[in-house]
């Protein structure tokens, strides 16, 4: 355990949102919303959407608040295929696609990029689900860093509550209320990656799924996981974590507030877990 307290940054929502829905005219609205605010704030925006794009664009242009941004291109309606090709998406290629579409924005004027996309159609098998969940750590880590935010939705009542759960809980910001642990992009510099929430018995064997879909990265031999906004954490997800560290011939360096994880780690003995006092 550390000797001395490290100051953490507090992991502010930076537009990278999970919205699960079973209305999608209720997701419609909240859609719309969201693009509408990135419009306010100059970005260009995107709706991306399974079918054909005519529909929604003749719909939308009967809007105030898109008919003049839909003439001059600031909004565009997209197919989902176009954006998103392939049966399995390639996560390296499709944040490339999109750090093309954010960098063309800010070259025409814009102050960057906001996307609404419906993956439902992309996250049914198990294989697809996987490949996605790892673009969803990928594309979190470009947005720390570039002005792209995106609503990822997916239809609940298709999907099952579990694999929206594995999806949402990648996400800084979702609206599942039953995910109660995050594990998302921190800025780069600060580690692996950033935990906040709760982690106990009940959702043990998902944070460890949620760790094998990011796929993270040690540094000189160390996983830093800043979790400054970690309020539990049980013996089983820290075995979790010191396994996964392990398996990388790494340590787990768990930066947090909550003193009892450095207690829990020493009684359990786990020797590839480092807890780092942070405030």
């Amino acid at each position: 355990m550390a000797t001395s307290m490290i100051d953490l940054r507090t992991d502010a929502p930076y537009g990278h949102v999970c919205w699960s829905y079973d209305d999608p005219a209720a997701f419609d609205q909240r859609a719309r919303r969201f693009l509408a605010e990135g419009l306010a704030a100059g970005e260009r925006v995107w709706y991306v959407l399974p079918g054909k794009p005519e529909p929604v664009v003749e719909r939308l242009a009967g809007l105030v608040e898109f008919a003049d941004a839909l003439r001059r291109g600031a909004a565009e309606v997209v197919a989902l295929d176009s954006t998103y090709p392939g049966d399995v998406i390639d996560p390296m290629e499709q944040v490339r696609r999109y750090t093309a579409a954010t960098e063309a924005a800010l070259a025409a004027g814009y102050t960057g990029l906001r996307v609404v996309a419906d993956a439902t159609s992309l996250v049914r098998t198990p294989a697809q689900l996987a490949a996605f969940a790892r673009y969803e750590h990928v594309i979190d880590r470009y947005m720390r860093v570039r002005p792209l935010s995106a609503m990822c939705a997916y239809h609940r009542p298709e999907l099952g509550d579990r694999t929206v759960a594995d999806l949402a809980c990648l996400h800084p910001v979702s609206n599942v209320p039953d995910v109660l642990f995050r594990l998302y992009a921190c800025h780069p510099g600060d580690g692996a990656a950033a935990l906040a929430g709760e982690l106990d018995t009940l959702n043990h064997e998902m944070f460890a799924t949620a760790l094998e879909h990011a796929d993270l990265n040690p540094v000189d031999g160390e996983l830093v996981v800043r979790a400054g906004e970690l309020r539990f954490i049980d013996h089983n997800c820290l075995t979790r974590l010191h396994d996964y560290a392990g398996g990388r011939d790494a340590t787990a360096v768990l930066r947090t507030p909550w003193s009892a994880a450095a207690r829990l780690v020493e009684m359990l003995g786990l020797s590839g877990v480092r807890v780092e006092a942070a405030r």
